[in-house]
């Protein structure tokens, strides 16, 4: 598996909806090696966030479902293991950062009950210990005076705040996998350079495995150190970080490079890829980004592209190199 410590194979989650049928993850495949950033990135709907919570089976159901594909993690699917079993990995072997703090915190408990809770969940020691971990974790993801916050409810911390309790609550068993949803969307650029300065120290300090889920490629080249570009569900291409901004072979992937703003090269409105994103419920037939690609072709229209291999680290999907 080259050092990887999970490994996506076909995924392919689908919502069942009274509307029709919506392909929100169709055929994605990466894989995440030890001690890695690894970045999903693209625009809203492009699946990345259901992909991360397919991974623990986080998504209603019904009417989403797994209909194929394989999740390898520990020598298990994490697609078939039973669930009693998935909880056990959820949270101590594997943990999520949620996008939206507010919503992901409990406003009636407060802050040490929430990562107490889950630390006496998958840990066996008393509330004494697990008090004294959360103090330090709440202290090592930056939060001042964390000994009184844990006597806080949420709403008495501010969106950077919370984001960074939810941080100590996905460290607080250790795991060897942290997915970060987008963590920086909800809060102003100081608050941003911070949260991303502690990805930067967890990944030197713990030699953590990280999936990071973001839109903007400019947090992707200060983080990653492999990106997989997602569009209409699937996976257009692959590569460490330094071959996507400096060789970006999809049209897509230069699409979103071309949108970051350069103020060296700045005369007025910025970059933006034509079009809108499609809707989920009527995929255009063939490649799904053709009806906004620059240099599509007739067959682009017709069939969607394979996998084509540019190099042993670069991989993209794209008919202009089939």
């Amino acid at each position: 598996m080259n050092n990887a410590v999970l490994k996506v194979s076909n995924l392919k989650t689908y919502f069942f909806t009274g509307r029709g049928t919506v392909k929100a993850v169709d055929g994605v495949d990466f894989e995440l090696r030890r001690g890695e950033c690894l970045c999903l990135v693209g625009e809203s709907g492009c699946g990345k966030t259901v992909t991360a919570l397919s991974i623990l089976r986080l998504f209603d159901s019904p009417p989403g479902k797994i209909v194929d594909g394989r999740v390898s993690y520990d020598g298990l699917d994490l697609v078939k293991c039973p669930s009693k079993r998935l909880r056990q990995i959820r949270g101590k072997d594997i943990a999520m950062v949620f996008q939206e703090a507010q919503s992901a915190l409990n406003p009636v408990f407060t802050i040490g009950d929430q990562i107490t809770e889950q630390i006496k969940l998958h840990i066996p020691v008393g509330y004494a210990r697990a008090k004294d971990r959360a103090i330090t974790l709440l202290s090592e993801v930056g939060i001042p005076s964390a000994e009184s916050v844990m006597s806080y409810n949420p709403h008495q911390l501010s969106g950077g705040m919370k984001q960074r309790v939810l941080i100590a609550m996905g460290l607080s068993c250790d795991p060897k996998i942290l997915i970060a949803d987008e963590p920086t969307t909800a809060v102003d650029v100081t608050i941003k350079a911070q949260i991303l300065d502690i990805f930067r120290e967890l990944k030197t300090s713990r030699q953590m495995s990280t999936i990071f889920i973001t839109h903007d490629l400019a947090v992707v080249a200060e983080i990653g150190d492999r990106a997989v570009v997602m569009y209409g569900g699937k996976d257009v291409e692959t590569a460490p970080v330094s071959e996507i901004i400096g060789n970006a072979k999809h049209p897509y992937t230069s699409g979103l490079i071309a949108c970051l703003p350069d103020i060296a090269k700045s005369t007025g409105r910025l970059t933006s890829i034509p079009g809108a994103t499609p809707n989920p419920l009527e995929m255009p037939q063939g490649c799904a980004f053709h009806p906004r690609c620059p240099k599509a072709m007739e067959v682009c229209s017709q069939q969607e592209p394979t996998e084509t291999t540019i190099s042993k680290e670069h991989k993209v999907n794209c008919h202009l190199y089939t």
